[in-house]
């Protein structure tokens, strides 16, 4: 086994809350009256801790924590908080004044540690929030909290890459990183917050950054840092023992995906079947092996020597037949009406390497990620087609589309001679229909008569009609096909169709919800959403408390009491389709600066 020195690093403050909401809420009303407490589980990195600590924040509770080198000393984690020498009866007896106790990293807790949080949640008199990894081996006594039904069981999933988004946003020396950069952090991580922060400091501090011409961003090119933290997350890859597994491992890094085939045996299938085993690869239904973490191969590449990586590089000369294959699959998507996410990894590989694709690849990367409401990484693939210097008319057209609808180009849209133009214009849904659906988007659906197919048809024909039940159900079409920001217009559109308010309100909280994953989103269809709908003592309050101020301190600056700044943000949420704080920055700067 190897062992790593870990760097030695100040102490830096801890990065903005984000993206936890929801799960939030559920932490904090578990701990209300009559209420037993949460388990909140989830993978390592996710911020359990960090959601647990939010929560509890100012409750004046008691803490514990498990550790790897207590596990074998009876009542480790209670040390500060019983004797030594105590009967499970007497810790009980101990900690009855407790009535609210936090347990961190609860898989790691000695035995008789667990078994007093089991009976704490048993007797019911402290309310506690426990906190466990998912794929840890934990005491039983632990898993019984929630296998028991002793307590509900909270599991966090992986942050968004929008969420992702907004929380690098918020950091300070990463708030200007550029979408394909926040891609490839987001892709690398997989949600593990943790690693996120240390690659972040890495790339910074190492000088890897460098500006996207014409724009206030910065772009992350080249190869991974390989940080002792990357290598903690990497040691049964790194640690592999066997030759025939680290050559496997390493051809892969260099080349996958690969074929399995026996006959020309290009690979080692002894020591695939070992790698599969242990959840270091993956065979899909086609028979081509991959390695099962997005981080695997970066890290190969990064610590194999020169000459090795020489002898298994593919150099971007040689990338042409696979973009070309990318593109293809693209254009077939788009043709179909299903821009869902799909695999593309060459093209993304070859912008990391910072080595500029074909412009006629990155034009289809670039309307591909328009058409699905990804404006910002529209813009940033275009910019990527215009590195080699050509000024290719494909790519300055798809940059000039996504920065007019991202609201970075103050463009009033307009239509003439049947044709938008302008923020609302966009490039034809499919190869077979033209520019007939934006004037559907504009809201003169009669000049798109007889002119598009399928949903898109459907949602010039409900929106003619002015009916917004149809309205809802195309834009649930268009979302399950990928077309984000369509589906939030056609809820727009649908919120101002409908008589019944509740019904209105219901649509405009779905379009609300969509276009906060658009990527700035600004288009005509938007732009009314929050018009008009407040009063001017709840306008005061919703600015404030979309700039980050807390109840508490809005209720101070305001000279009222903090139930009243509730049920001032109460109304307008409903009145704004918003379900939280964090819909507030999109819906007042899209009233403030959209176009109508």
């Amino acid at each position: 086994m190897t062992s790593y020195e870990r760097a030695v690093r100040t102490l830096d403050p801890p990065w903005p809350f984000t993206g936890r909401e929801g799960e939030l809420d559920v932490v904090r009303a578990s701990l209300g009256a009559g209420r037993d407490g949460v388990v909140v589980t989830g993978p390592v990195g996710c911020g359990k801790s960090r959601l647990v600590a939010e929560a509890t924040r100012g409750t004046g509770c008691a803490r514990v924590a498990g550790t790897p080198e207590t596990r074998r000393l009876r009542f480790a984690a209670f040390a500060h908080l019983v004797p030594g020498t105590v009967s499970l009866h007497d810790a009980c007896r101990h900690l009855s004044d407790v009535r609210l106790l936090v347990v961190d990293d609860a898989h790691l807790l000695d035995d008789a540690s667990a078994a007093l949080v089991h009976q704490l949640a048993v007797h019911g008199g402290t309310r506690l929030v426990v906190v466990t990894t998912d794929g840890a081996p934990a005491p039983a006594a632990v898993s019984r909290l929630w296998t028991g039904d002793l307590l509900p069981r909270l599991t966090l999933e992986p942050l968004s890459r929008e969420d992702t988004a907004h929380l690098l946003a918020g950091v300070p020396g990463a708030a200007g990183l550029e979408p394909l950069t926040v891609n490839r952090l987001h892709r690398l991580c997989q949600g593990d917050l943790r690693l996120l922060r240390d690659l972040v400091d890495a790339v910074r501090e190492r000088g890897l950054l460098s500006r996207v011409d014409g724009t206030d961003g910065w772009a992350w090119r080249g190869p991974l840092p390989v940080t002792a933290t990357v290598r903690e997350r990497t040691a049964r890859l790194l640690d592999r023992s066997c030759p025939a597994e680290r050559e496997t491992l390493q051809r892969l890094a260099f080349a996958e995906p690969l074929p399995v085939d026996p006959e020309r045996d290009a690979l080692d299938l002894r020591a695939l079947e070992r790698l599969e085993a242990d959840g270091l690869v993956r065979v899909d239904d086609r028979g081509a092996v991959r390695l099962a973490h997005p981080l695997h191969g970066p890290v190969l590449r990064a610590t194999a020597g020169r000459l090795r990586a020489r002898r298994l590089s593919r150099t971007p000369d040689r990338c042409g037949p696979a973009l070309e294959a990318e593109r293809t699959a693209l254009l077939g998507r788009i043709e179909r009406a299903d821009v869902r996410t799909v695999a593309a990894p060459v093209g993304e590989w070859l912008v990391a390497q910072g080595a500029p694709p074909p412009a006629g690849y990155a034009a289809v990367r670039a309307r591909y990620a328009r058409l699905r409401g990804e404006l910002r990484e529209a813009a940033a693939w275009a910019r990527e087609g215009l590195r080699d210097g050509t000024g290719d008319t494909a790519c300055r057209r798809e940059l000039a589309l996504a920065t007019a609808q991202s609201g970075d180009a103050p463009t009033v849209p307009t239509i003439s001679g049947g044709r938008p133009h302008g923020g609302g214009a966009v490039t034809r849904p499919t190869s077979t229909e033209d520019d007939a659906y934006d004037a559907v988007r504009l809201g003169a659906p009669g000049r798109a008569a007889g002119r598009l197919t399928g949903v898109f048809a459907a949602h010039a024909d409900a929106l003619a009609r002015g009916d917004g039940d149809a309205l809802d159900r195309v834009a649930e079409q268009l979302g399950a096909r990928g077309f984000l920001l369509f589906a939030a217009e056609a809820h727009a559109q649908a919120a101002r169709a409908h008589r019944d308010p509740r019904a209105a309100r219901t649509s405009r909280t779905r379009a609300v919800a969509l276009a906060r994953r658009c990527q700035g989103a600004r288009t005509p269809a938007l732009s009314g959403l929050a018009v008009g709908e407040l009063t001017a003592r709840q306008r005061q309050i919703v600015d404030l408390a979309a700039v980050g101020l807390s109840n508490r301190e809005i209720a101070e600056k305001l000279t009222l009491s903090v139930r009243t700044v509730g049920n001032h943000l109460y109304s307008a949420y409903a009145r704004l389709g918003a379900n939280d704080r964090g819909a507030l920055p999109w819906l007042l700067s899209t009233q403030d600066t959209c176009p109508v």
